[in-house]
């Protein structure tokens, strides 16, 4: 794809960028004095930096290159990602963003299983932090699996070889920063990023001449229903539903940014400001992969390699080079927020409950040690499971089998009961992962198997028992 004097510049730009990435987490590393600094940036992050980093953590990798990829493979149809996904921004803001802020406030939390322990008693927080860590070291090692192609392609690197060096590159960058660092660091790719994606769009459409001309190119082709937003099967959208959609009920990385917000007023507006722009973005993506097919006429190319092959057929190699960079960009700004959201677990969740003295310095190095556990967990996922939306969504259905059932109920209902809390999280966790091993029987989804379990046992073992203490809300 690209010469020797082009690996040679594209190299060292990478290169360089990396260096800058880890002289500002060095910067940020001598800023971050306590816990909270390092799991929540102090709770003191103003409006523009906390939009940046919600759009920097929901535009990532798997967007970039795998909503593009399925536009290019499957049509128009694959918007439902965007659709599902937009239905549950509407609903967390509308209805969870402000309880989920005061119960932060009120109880000083770090991680969702501070909620559940909160709710559903110490014992809760296994099952939490193992739910958190199966999505969280997914979505961690598709950034690896990102980092690894890129690598692959500019410098002609094994592809095995590239994703552990994108291992050990995040890997080291996010123990020094946490998520001080990460916010600061999302102000600049998030709006690389956006600029990025939005002038990538305009140059596709203009070259392809139009959305007439498309639509003219896929009925000549008879595949006229690959430019319908119908082109998508029920079920498809209802594991896109229960999924990355629904996720973002349960998204530890949410919830803190929703804590480290400076205020309630800046939490919410820079939640929907930037949810808009996230979807927005990733709505082009899709498109941008559909145009190119039907506009561009990139025929034969491996859909994997799509954003390859768009900007090297409409870029010269100078803006290629800035391409390249709006990828890392967006590949690391997501991959840097999952790190600290799953490592915060373990830190907090696992080691904090059990150590007798837990000072912030103490808790500061555990949760730089953290880090590293979820590296190597990230890492072993991301080599077993291939493709990028694959283990994004595989992921996700592990957390939404254990979770969303107990948090969502028990923020909204007091009758539910610790023990209906704890069997839940158990039950639908359980019972996702055995499906997920077994293959999917009858080709159904674990989510459609685990969070019906998960309602299930909930439901019945509230009726059946009852709270020994009042909930505490």
């Amino acid at each position: 794809m690209f010469n020797g004097e082009e690996r040679i510049i594209l190299t060292v730009t990478v290169f360089v960028y990396f260096i800058f990435l880890f002289v500002l987490a060095l910067y940020m590393n001598r800023k971050t004095k306590t816990y909270e600094d390092y799991n929540v940036a102090g709770r003191s992050v103003g409006l523009f930096p906390i939009m940046l980093t919600f759009i920097g953590t929901g535009v990532g990798g798997s967007t970039l290159l795998g909503y593009m990829e399925n536009g290019y493979r499957l049509g128009m149809g694959e918007q439902w990602i965007n659709i599902t996904m937009l239905f549950s921004i509407i609903i967390f803001a509308s209805f969870l963003l402000k309880r989920v802020r005061k119960l932060g406030e009120v109880h000083n939390m770090v991680t969702l299983g501070d909620y559940t322990a909160l709710r559903y008693g110490e014992k809760a927080r296994i099952p939490t932090v193992i739910s958190v860590l199966f999505s969280y070291c997914a979505m961690t090692g598709m950034q690896f699996v990102a980092i690894g192609t890129i690598l692959n392609l500019i410098i002609g690197l094994d592809m095995t070889l590239g994703i552990v060096l994108g291992w050990l590159i995040l890997t080291l960058k996010t123990y020094l920063g946490g998520l001080k660092a990460v916010i600061w660091q999302d102000v600049f790719h998030g709006t690389i990023q956006t600029l990025g994606i939005v002038i990538l769009f305009v140059v596709v459409v203009v070259a392809a001449g139009g959305w007439e001309l498309i639509a003219e190119n896929a009925r000549s082709m008879n595949e006229e229903s690959m430019i319908s937003i119908l082109n998508i099967e029920t079920s498809e959208i209802f594991v896109y539903l229960l999924t990355l959609g629904v996720y973002q009920f349960i998204r530890q990385d949410l919830w803190q940014r929703v804590w480290a917000a400076k205020s309630m007023e800046t939490a919410r507006n820079g939640y929907w400001i930037s949810m808009i722009i996230a979807i927005g973005l990733a709505a082009l993506v899709v498109a941008i992969g559909v145009f190119s097919r039907y506009g561009l006429n990139l025929e034969g190319v491996d859909p994997a390699l799509i954003y390859y092959g768009v900007i090297g057929e409409l870029f010269p190699f100078s803006l290629v080079v800035v391409m390249i960079v709006v990828l890392l960009a967006t590949v690391i700004s997501s991959a840097d927020s999952f790190f600290i959201a799953g490592s915060s677990s373990i830190a907090n969740d696992l080691i904090r409950p059990n150590v007798k003295q837990s000072d912030n310095k103490k808790m500061l190095a555990y949760s730089k040690i953290s880090v590293l556990i979820v590296s190597v967990i990230a890492l072993v996922f991301s080599l077993a499971i291939p493709g990028l939306v694959n283990l994004m969504v595989t992921g996700t259905a592990m957390s939404v089998s254990g979770l969303l059932a107990p948090v969502l109920f028990g923020l909204f209902w007091k009758r539910v009961t610790k023990l209906a809390g704890l069997a839940s999280m158990w039950g639908g966790l359980l019972t996702a992962v055995i499906w997920q091993v077994l293959g999917h029987p009858f080709g159904l989804h674990p989510i459609f198997i685990g969070l019906p379990i998960s309602i299930g046992i909930l439901l019945v073992v509230t009726f059946f028992t009852k709270n020994k203490q009042q909930v505490v809300f």
